[in-house]
């Protein structure tokens, strides 16, 4: 079988990691599978970036052009919009390609127009990352117009203008004649495919993210804090850059809230931070913060997540995080909130705490709990369990193996 696998970036945003480790566990289970993106930067040969410094240039000029179309035509919306109506050379590109099957992942920012995914002649089977697929042009919403169809009668009342979304929204309608083969890392993102007015007939099936368990796998816990300067013998919470307090998706004031629930409750907890160095001004959580920066090779991380007692992902919108798939390997197991996709993540007081959606109180009395099991034997079978569902449902094997499923159904499909 030979796979097309096309994705804006290799291993640049989270998306692009994704498609990079279903690609590679792809061609550790046999399948000849080659990865297309626009922006290459692991410097990987089974990677096919623009060559040229005409197609290079060509690439910055889109994602420039897409990016002001963007803004130029945005709605009050604060969320991410991609239009997707720049033309490329892509459906050509693909449908000479010798692959039987083009693996879609996150292309319609910069990278093919709506109507470009349209015109690929090869069988298609779409990984989702986010929403936007059976949205307008948000990548992710809370509106629900998606469910009934983007009309005049349901924009919200605080838009005014082109309604782009619906634009957007009827092009796809348009554009999209057959239907694809949809895979989704979770659970929740496949109900809302199967709800929403544009997709809800289309073929979709539940595949995790995949991810090296040889490569991610625990590290002793008090060398890894001796290597990142971590302090011994204290209750580590790991969690993502504070910068995410710009994007109310990611929960950052919920879980201040849960920091504030937790004051006095657990004296010497310290607070590791990711993502980002120490901002300007004290975040005042109430805690000790470690600010440890931007880790982008696996070996830190695989370090910090092996340092941490647990991570916290207080997100009000997730699909499957990266972050958390990598904590689970790492035998570190993961408190979030029970809402979309991180159900799909965390087994309940068996790799970690679901608290109650939303709820700040009820993920701080997840953190304790995980907290007062840190240094006894069910903090061990916590961990332990947390790894071996990583085992179970994320290494390259199982993913490679649905994933080749599914490309043959989509092949039956075409015909």
């Amino acid at each position: 079988m030979r796979v097309a696998v096309v994705s804006a970036t290799d291993i640049t945003g989270g998306a692009g990691r994704a498609s990079y480790r279903i690609h590679h566990a792809l061609l550790q289970a046999g399948v000849a599978s080659t990865m297309h993106v626009t922006r290459a930067s692991a410097g990987d040969w089974t990677v096919e970036g623009p060559r040229g410094y005409v197609p290079q240039a060509l690439v910055w000029v889109r994602h420039a052009a897409g990016a002001a179309l963007a803004k130029v035509l945005r709605t009050e919306n604060p969320v991410l919009h991609s239009p997707a109506v720049l033309p490329s050379a892509w459906p050509g590109r693909l449908t000479a390609d010798a692959c039987e099957v083009v693996n879609l992942h996150w292309v319609n920012a910069e990278m093919m127009s709506v109507e470009d995914i349209g015109r690929i002649r090869k069988p298609v089977v779409w990984t989702l990352h986010d929403m936007w697929a059976f949205c307008g042009a948000e990548h992710y919403t809370t509106d629900g117009r998606w469910r009934g169809g983007y009309s005049a009668a349901n924009r919200p009342a605080f838009e005014g203008g082109l309604d782009l979304n619906r634009w957007v929204w009827r092009r796809k309608g348009r554009a999209w004649r057959r239907p694809f083969q949809i895979v989704t890392p979770s659970q929740w993102l496949a109900d809302c495919v199967r709800d929403s007015a544009l997709m809800r007939d289309w073929p979709v099936t539940v595949i995790p993210n995949a991810i090296d368990t040889d490569t991610w796998q625990p590290v002793d816990s008090a060398l890894a804090r001796t290597l990142l300067g971590l302090p011994q013998g204290v209750p580590i919470a790991l969690f993502g850059a504070i910068g995410g307090a710009r994007d109310p998706r990611k929960g950052f004031d919920l879980l201040k809230g849960a920091l504030k629930a937790l004051a006095g409750q657990i004296p010497d907890l310290v607070l590791a931070v990711f993502g980002q160095l120490a901002p300007r001004e004290d975040p005042e959580l109430g805690f000790p913060v470690r600010f440890l920066g931007h880790l982008h090779d696996d070996v830190s991380l695989r370090l910090l997540y092996s340092a941490a007692d647990l991570l916290v992902i207080p997100s009000r919108q997730d699909n499957l995080p990266n972050t958390g798939v990598e904590a689970l390997a790492c035998g570190t197991p993961v408190v979030a909130f029970d809402a979309c996709g991180l159900p799909s993540l965390v087994t309940h007081e068996r790799t970690g705490f679901l608290a109650k959606a939303y709820d700040p109180e009820d993920m701080a009395a997840g953190i304790e709990w995980v907290l007062a099991r840190r240094s006894s034997p069910e903090g061990a079978a916590l961990r332990a369990a947390a790894r071996q569902d990583a085992l179970d449902r994320f290494s390259p094997r199982v993913v490679a193996a649905q994933y080749q499923a599914v490309f043959q159904q989509a092949m039956a499909r075409h015909g």
